[in-house]
């Protein structure tokens, strides 16, 4: 880890968001506060990257659900296949603890498709939002492991970084994180499916 970085929740500093775009550009990994779990994130367009966050969690990209941070909706339907419905959907719902599992779009490294899906997050955080924002492109994105035991390694950023620290290039200390995941909507089928149901309370 180079550094633990704090950058308040609510009004997240222009300055640190754009230094840690940067160390995203050059393929760097971040550990970062979202809605719900604190999370690895890289530049979701860098396979190296990528394919590193993979490693760190024992994921095969081949088999495992990815999933990604975008800006918005219309930023999402650059990666993702959304039908009308699906849209509507998530337009009630998002920014939220959600995760919605998508076909997955044209504009996608090939790495994702080979599953032909991905999860779709436009999580309720401002860090996150200002990142992604500025970065251009989205985050992948994957919540740290939950320590039920010891949940203050789940949720308190200076624990993060002991335990998490030798994995990451920077963590972000944005306040005092969830040990909720979200909650996930598969929208590949006939009627969107709950998967998983975590933090967020979905409005049909």
């Amino acid at each position: 880890m180079k550094q633990l970085i704090t950058i308040h929740p609510d009004t997240p500093n222009r300055r640190e968001i754009t230094r840690i775009v940067e160390a995203l550009r050059e393929g760097e990994i971040i550990i970062y506060p979202t809605d719900t779990l604190y999370a690895y994130g890289c530049d979701a367009l860098n396979v190296r990257a990528v394919e590193r966050i993979c490693r760190i969690k024992g994921i095969d990209p081949a088999k495992a659900n990815l999933s990604i941070i975008c800006n918005d909706l219309a930023d999402a339907a650059r990666y993702a296949k959304i039908d009308d419905r699906t849209f509507k959907l998530m337009r009630r719902n998002l920014p939220g603890a959600f995760t919605f599992v998508l076909p997955a779009g044209s504009h996608l490294p090939k790495l994702y498709k080979q599953r032909k899906t991905v999860g779709i997050r436009i999580p309720d955080n401002n860090i996150a939002h200002a990142i992604v924002e500025e970065l251009g492109n989205p985050l992948l994105s994957t919540s740290i492991n939950i320590d039920e035991g010891e949940p203050e390694y789940t949720t308190c950023p200076t624990l993060i970084a002991e335990r998490y620290g030798a994995t990451a290039d920077y963590i972000i200390d944005g306040g005092d994180g969830d040990t909720e995941s979200s909650t996930i909507i598969d929208c590949t089928g006939d009627e969107p499916e709950i998967t998983r149901q975590g933090k967020g309370i979905i409005e049909e």
